[in-house]
């Protein structure tokens, strides 16, 4: 298939906010394609190649392509061996080779082909091809229930090794997608509710859990091999030998753990976010222990337990995993959990968790079933621009552009982000001097005093509410916001919605759902 297919496609799911023309348009696309071509165009289609980071930046690639093909020509076959070559290129004399490979692609791309492989390569493809979509066309362009397509990617944690299964396999090839020890499968995801109270009315009888200011971790373990994957299912084994410990010291031969890790300074207390980061991305440094509780099982020995409710889990987890769970209280009193809440905050941690006993593992997804209460308002937003410092900031990237995901394209192009105010409240010395050179690397383009960024760096933002607003068009700004932390562990994908900031506003006018 040609590379211009799948641009004409991304132009027409970006030129409509019907879901079931987004559906058409990629559905088409997929019916289309031979089987080795499947995986790379789903990557494609996301803007998440399958070999990953390519080590190209913007402004090498925007200095490419003086000249183009007068007429589609590039095939995916084309586009994803040239990106293979990009990242197998190392060693002396590499960045002359990588130039060199991009003119080449370029010279055979379109105009209109290069720059759509620009934003693919920088991350900054904003179409609206998202997950949901996508797995919706894989359903409709497979003949498939769209059940079992959501389903296996769930398990599986690869969106484009499922279209191929759907596309070229049979019904029961996809319904044996299941858990497999050892690999990773994609977190069940938690909404947000104003208090303890909201939240167990919602839930019913509930375990309510302290909620860690920690990084996310899922801990495979088969027979004597383990492995540790990140919310993102990074696979970072090697950088956490003491949760490798753990797991081959708990009484299975087979399990899949959900659950957080945590640094604790000498009086037991926990660190801040970012020291426990900095040791999760250590690939050396041993100084920080990290310990994991962990607050869900998946497996234990043959049994998968996605399906059954939480309270049968946590029976399960308490016997294999006891001595690491999460502190938690099982209730439906108000009061109770109101009291619970106020001891995790004492300890130094963020708030609770509230997830109904009744509920099943949901991969992938956010809804009601788990709710996090915390006192502070703290939102997951993204980074859209930075503007330069000036006084004892200069030299630096200080003020940021903050944006809430935006994912049914109300005010702007589906899939992408708006803009709800800016902050250069919170930034330490180390954090300015981080992100300085973070966000150099990440340029796409100006803003008024700084640069327009690839939109993909999630920053926890604490407020104390939101107003109205004609300045920005999602009708919303921040009000006092200031950075908590980045958080390196979550992707944009995950960052909070327009929707989820215009809930604050006076009477909850989240007049944007659909």
């Amino acid at each position: 298939m040609f590379f211009g297919d799948i641009e004409t496609a991304l132009a027409a799911v970006t030129n409509t906010r019907s879901r079931l023309a987004k559906v058409d348009a990629l559905a088409a696309v997929l019916r289309g394609l031979e089987p080795d071509e499947i995986v790379p165009a789903v990557g494609l289609l996301t803007a998440s190649p399958r070999q990953g980071r390519l080590g190209v930046g913007w402004r090498t690639l925007s200095s490419r392509g003086g000249s183009h093909a007068e007429a589609p020509t590039l095939t995916i076959g084309d586009v994803d061996e040239a990106f293979t070559r990009l990242v197998e290129v190392g060693g002396a004399g590499s960045a002359a080779v990588r130039t060199s490979l991009l003119d080449a692609l370029a010279e055979q791309a379109t105009e209109g082909e290069w720059n759509l492989l620009i934003r693919i390569m920088t991350g900054e493809l904003r179409t609206g091809a998202l997950e949901g979509v996508l797995l919706d066309a894989v359903a409709r362009a497979s003949d498939r229930d769209g059940a079992a397509v959501r389903r296996a990617a769930m398990l599986s944690g690869d969106l484009g090794e499922t279209a191929r299964i759907a596309l070229t396999g049979s019904g029961d090839d996809l319904a044996a997608v299941g858990l497999v020890v050892g690999r990773g499968v994609q977190p069940m995801l938690a909404s947000t509710a104003t208090s303890v109270a909201d939240a167990l009315a919602v839930a019913g009888r509930a375990s309510v859990e302290f909620k860690l200011d920690g990084a996310r971790v899922q801990v495979h373990r088969h027979g004597d091999e383990v492995r540790v994957f990140t919310r993102t299912l990074a696979d970072v084994t090697h950088r956490v030998p003491e949760i490798v410990e753990v797991a081959r010291s708990l009484p299975v031969d087979d399990v899949i753990l959900d659950g957080e890790t945590l640094s604790l300074d000498d009086d037991g207390a926990p660190r801040p976010f970012q020291d426990t980061m900095a040791r999760f991305g250590a690939e050396t440094a041993r100084e920080i222990a990290l310990r994991p509780w962990f607050f869900d099982v998946l497996h234990v020995d043959g049994r998968d337990l996605v399906d059954e409710p939480l309270s049968a889990r946590l029976d399960e987890l308490e016997r294999v995993a006891g001595a690491f769970r999460i502190p938690a209280l099982l209730t439906d009193d108000p009061a109770a959990a109101d009291t619970f809440a106020r001891d995790a905050l004492a300890a130094g941690h963020e708030g609770v968790m509230v997830k109904g006993l009744d509920a099943a593992y949901t991969a992938g997804r956010r809804g009601k079933s788990w709710l996090k209460v915390k006192p502070v308002h703290t939102f997951d937003l993204v980074v859209l621009g930075v503007e330069r410092g000036s006084g004892r900031r200069a030299g630096w990237f200080s003020n940021l552009h903050l944006g809430a995901r935006d994912p049914h394209g109300h005010f702007g192009e589906p899939g992408g982000f708006v803009m709800v105010g800016k902050t250069f409240k919170g930034l330490t010395d180390e954090l300015l001097a981080w992100q300085t050179t973070h966000f150099s690397a990440r340029e796409v383009g100006e803003v008024p005093g700084g640069i327009r960024v690839v939109p993909d760096t999630v920053v926890e933002i604490a407020i104390d509410g939101v107003q109205r607003s004609v300045r920005y068009p999602g009708g919303v700004a921040l009000r006092f916001a200031r950075v908590k932390t980045y958080r390196s562990d979550k992707p944009a994908a995950e960052a909070d919605t327009i929707d989820t900031l215009r809930a604050l506003l006076p009477g909850g006018d989240a007049t944007t759902e659909g």
